[in-house]
C-alpha cells in the first residue's frame, strides 16, 4: 500500500510554511543542525523584497510565505511533532519535520539556472 499523502492532515498554510522551512533548513546561511538530536534550527528568516524573497537556491513568492511569521502555524507544526517553536526568534524542525513530504516543493520553490 502506498504511503498516505499528508498523513498529519496539515492545512495548506501549514504545508506551504513547512515546505519553505525545509528549504531554509537545508542551507547553512539560514540554519544550523544539532547533530545529537537531528533537529535543524532556523533563526534567519528572510524578509521579502517586493513580491518575493530568496530561500537558499530558490525564490519564493511572498504570498506563499505568510505562515513564516505566524505563531499559530508554528504551534500547529509543534503539536504535530514536526518542530519546536521559539516564536518569534526561530523554529527548530525535527527530523520528521525535515523529511515530511509536503508535495509542494516544485510548485512554490522556484529554481532558476543562472
Amino acid at each position: 500500500m502506498p504511503p498516505t499523502k499528508n498523513p498529519l492532515k496539515l492545512n495548506p498554510l501549514q504545508l506551504r510554511t513547512l515546505t519553505i522551512l525545509q528549504q531554509l533548513g537545508s542551507f547553512p546561511e539560514t540554519s544550523s543542525k544539532n547533530e545529537e538530536s537531528g533537529e535543524v534550527m532556523i533563526s534567519n528568516l528572510p524578509n521579502p523584497h517586493g513580491n518575493h524573497f530568496h530561500c537558499g537556491d530558490a525564490v519564493v513568492l511572498a504570498k506563499n510565505a505568510t505562515g513564516l511569521k505566524n505563531q499559530g502555524v508554528w504551534k500547529a507544526l509543534e503539536r504535530k511533532g514536526l518542530a519546536r517553536a521559539f516564536f518569534p526568534m526561530g523554529i527548530a524542525l525535527t527530523p520528521d519535520g525535515m523529511t515530511y513530504e509536503t508535495g509542494l516543493s516544485e510548485s512554490i520553490l522556484m529554481k532558476f539556472d543562472h
